[in-house]
């Protein structure tokens, strides 16, 4: 009778058969969090946008003649010029950002946490708890700043059109005012009454297709990466400050339920246990984090974005384009630290409850379908 060959022990077979479902299961996990990772980002989005928009104006008005007092001037000025819609504009560019960041930010966490848990050689599951095998906050920190890294590859194309869009009506007003200011200088100069030159408008793009096509026709592929570097920077440290805070509030919770369980009692309190209200507390802390944490790399990021459109008023619209440091540099110098943290009061504020409805909505989602 002849025998077929078993290159493998019977153990060995457990072991790959073990191996493949693993496989398995991490690749519909990463489906999973592709679907809740996107729908959360939706639901935060609605949330957030109109605060974005109020940041995105006030960090990029001139720095010479700056239009805006502060959040509430930008936005009852905004609101009685354009309409409350208008707080809007250029929505669907980051919905689909925003989808697209989530998702990819969830499912690099945990795909990075999964590597890390092979480099220091961790389990990928606790047995005590049928949970993955928690890693330090060190360790998620770097995770999320990993995830981070390929967040910012979607994100700089997304978030140039989203700035343009949202800037472009102000070009008027920007005009109007530079204008108003050089004929009074002139006039106090000469002694007599000047006449108010001629705004210099630039055309309205009517919608992110139009900004694709324009972007595209002006600077190639490469200038949709305008501003990529700061957006990297913002992306990988609020990654590690997003997840890292989070996970360690949430440590923070369930060390404190656990304390409740009765001496002698083997329950253990999982990340599962903890209801809607810790977990957006923990979202919403993670949130301010996230956009404190390197705000001026956020702010510097939207000059450059938006530097096409601040020069639409001016008489040099085809001057070299500054970079990071450049930039950064002329902010400072104009308006000093004050001027790289214009608008992070209102960005903050805005992340808490955009934050803790992603973060709520995720794990919720998880809970449910997992």
């Amino acid at each position: 009778m002849a025998h077929s060959y078993n290159p493998y022990p019977d153990s060995k077979l457990v072991e790959l058969q073990d191996t493949k479902v693993s496989i398995s299961e991490k690749s519909e996990q990463s489906l999973k969090d592709l679907a809740f990772g996107s729908i959360a980002g939706v639901a935060g989005k609605f949330v957030e946008f109109p605060f974005d928009t109020i940041k995105v104006r006030l960090q990029t008005q001139p720095l010479d003649h700056p239009v805006f007092n502060g959040p509430y001037d930008c936005f009852r000025k905004t609101v009685r010029s354009e309409g409350f819609l208008s707080l809007y504009n250029g929505l669907s560019s980051p919905l689909v950002g925003a989808m697209l960041e989530n998702a990819i930010l969830f499912v690099g966490y945990r795909r990075a946490q999964d590597m890390l848990r092979e480099f220091v050689a961790v389990p990928d599951v606790d047995p005590t708890s049928n949970q993955p095998a928690p890693l330090s906050i060190p360790m998620l920190c770097l995770s999320g700043g990993i995830s981070g890294v390929f967040a910012s590859m979607v994100l700089t194309p997304v978030e140039l059109v989203k700035c343009k869009l949202q800037v472009q009506q102000l070009s008027e007003l920007y005009a109007s005012k530079a204008a108003a200011a050089a004929a009074a200088t002139a006039g106090g100069l000469h002694g007599s009454k000047a006449v108010m030159p001629t705004p210099k408008k630039a055309a309205l793009h009517s919608g992110p297709l139009s900004v694709i096509r324009h972007i595209y026709a002006q600077h190639g592929l490469r200038g949709f990466y305008l501003g990529h570097f700061p957006t990297f920077l913002r992306e990988v440290g609020g990654g590690a400050a997003w997840f890292g805070s989070y996970e360690a509030i949430c440590r923070f919770w369930l060390a404190r339920e656990q304390a409740k369980v009765p001496i002698g009692s083997n329950k253990k309190i999982t990340q599962a246990d903890l209801t809607a209200p810790y977990l957006m507390t923990a979202g919403a802390i993670a949130g301010m984090a996230y956009n404190f944490i390197l705000f001026p790399a956020d702010c510097i990021k939207s000059h450059m974005q938006t530097m096409d459109e601040l020069r639409a008023h001016q008489d040099a619209p085809g001057a070299a384009r500054k970079g990071f440091l450049a930039t950064g540099k002329e902010i400072f110098r104009s308006e000093g630290i004050r001027g790289l943290y214009r608008g992070c009061g209102i960005t903050v504020v805005r992340a808490a409850p955009t934050s803790a409805i992603i973060f709520m909505t995720y794990e919720l989602l998880t809970r449910r379908f997992t």
